[in-house]
C-alpha cells in the first residue's frame, strides 16, 4: 500500500473540526473574492474562455514553482503515479481539476452578468446536493456520513437561502439561461472537492493534490479556448491592472485549503462552510464594487440562513449522530449471560 512519507498532522477532537471549518469559510471568501476578478476579467477581455485560461494558467504556474522546487514537492508528486500503478487510486480521481476549470468558466462567461451574490448561491444548490450525496456514499474514500436530521435540517436551511436570495429576480434581471452554468460548476465543485481530497491523502500534500487539480483544468481550458478562438476570433485588448491576473493565485488557496479540510469535515459540510465565505464577501463585492445587479437586501437575509444552517449541520459534530436510517441495536459483550438469581 503506498502511503505518504510524511503524514499531515491532526488536530483531535472539536477544536480540529472548528480550526478546518474556520479555514474553509475563509476558503469561501476566497471564492468569492475569484468569481469577482474574473468576472471582471472576461468583461474586460470580452471573451469568458480566455479569461478563464489566463486565471487558471497562473495558478498551474505557480503551483509548479512551488512544489517542484522543494523535495517534498517532488516526492509527493511522485506518489500519485505510483498509487495509480499499485491500484491505489483510481485514475478517474485525477479528473476534479476539469470541474475546477468549467468552474473557472463559469465565472468568467456570466459572474459579470449576475453579480457576485447571485452566481454564488446558484452556485449552492449544486454544492449542497452533491454534498449530501457524496457524504452518505462515501465518495472518494471520503469518511461515510449517514444522512441525519441535522445535516438534512442545515441543508435544507442552505438551499431555502438559495430561494431568498434570488426571490423576486429570476427572469427580470437574471435571466433563467445564466442560472444553468454556475449550478453545474456546484455539482462539479461537490464532486472536486472529494476527489481532490482523496489525491491529497494519497500524496500526503495539499498542495500537490492542487497541482494535479490545476494541471488537468488547465489542459481542458485550453482545448476549449482553442476551439473558441477558432470560432469566435482574438479577444479585446488584455487589462493592464494587476489584480485582474489574481485569480489563479487565490485559486490555490482556496482549493488547497479544500483538499486538508475535507476529511475532517465531510463534502457536505465543507460545501456549506465555503457557501457562508462565498455569501459574506459577495455582500461585500455587490455593495462596494458591483459587477452585475445591485446587492438586494433578501441577499443579507440569505447569508444569515447559510450560517443558520452550518451550525445546524454541525450539531453532530458535538454529539453521537442519530441517523434517519433505521439500525438494529449493538451486540452486548461476549460471555456468559449471568443467571437471575
Amino acid at each position: 500500500m503506498i502511503q505518504p512519507a510524511h503524514p499531515p498532522g491532526r488536530l483531535a477532537g472539536p477544536l480540529g473540526t472548528a480550526l478546518a471549518v474556520a479555514a474553509t469559510v475563509l476558503a469561501g471568501v476566497g471564492v468569492a473574492t475569484q468569481s469577482r476578478v474574473n468576472g471582471e476579467l472576461g468583461q474586460r477581455f470580452d471573451d469568458g474562455f480566455t479569461a478563464a485560461l489566463v486565471s487558471f494558467s497562473s495558478g498551474w504556474v505557480l503551483l509548479l514553482v512551488i512544489v517542484l522546487s522543494t523535495r517534498r514537492g517532488r516526492d509527493a508528486v511522485r506518489r500519485i503515479p505510483a498509487a495509480l500503478r499499485a491500484s491505489e487510486l483510481p485514475w478517474w480521481m485525477l479528473l476534479g481539476g476539469a470541474a475546477g476549470g468549467f468552474f473557472v468558466l463559469s465565472q468568467g462567461l456570466v459572474a459579470g452578468i449576475l453579480g457576485v451574490a447571485i452566481f454564488t448561491v446558484a452556485l449552492v444548490s449544486g454544492q449542497t446536493v452533491t454534498g449530501m450525496v457524496a457524504d452518505a456514499r462515501g465518495f472518494a474514500g471520503a469518511r461515510v456520513a449517514p444522512p441525519t436530521l441535522a445535516r438534512l435540517s442545515g441543508a435544507a436551511l442552505t438551499v431555502l437561502a438559495v430561494g431568498v436570495a434570488v426571490a423576486g429576480d429570476l427572469g427580470g434581471s437574471i435571466p433563467w439561461p445564466a442560472l444553468i452554468l454556475p449550478l453545474l460548476a456546484g455539482v462539479g465543485a461537490g464532486m472536486q472537492q472529494a476527489m481532490n481530497g482523496r489525491v491529497r491523502q494519497v500524496s500526503g500534500s495539499p498542495l500537490a493534490a492542487t497541482l494535479v487539480n490545476f494541471t488537468v483544468g488547465t489542459a481542458a481550458l485550453l482545448v476549449v479556448t482553442v476551439v473558441s478562438l477558432a470560432v469566435n476570433g482574438l479577444p479585446a485588448q488584455p487589462p493592464t491592472e494587476a489584480y485582474l491576473y489574481a485569480g489563479g493565485a487565490i485559486g490555490v488557496v482556496f482549493i488547497a485549503i479544500q483538499a486538508a479540510a475535507v476529511a475532517r469535515v465531510g463534502v457536505l459540510l465543507l460545501g456549506m462552510c465555503l457557501v457562508l465565505g462565498q455569501l459574506m464577501a459577495a455582500v461585500v463585492f455587490d455593495s462596494v464594487a458591483a459587477i452585475g445587479p445591485a446587492l438586494q437586501p433578501q441577499t443579507v437575509a440569505a447569508v444569515v440562513l447559510t450560517a443558520v444552517g452550518i451550525v445546524v449541520a454541525t450539531l453532530d459534530r458535538w454529539r453521537r449522530p442519530r441517523t434517519l436510517l433505521a439500525t438494529s441495536p449493538a451486540p452486548g459483550p461476549a460471555g456468559p449471560t449471568p443467571r437471575r438469581p
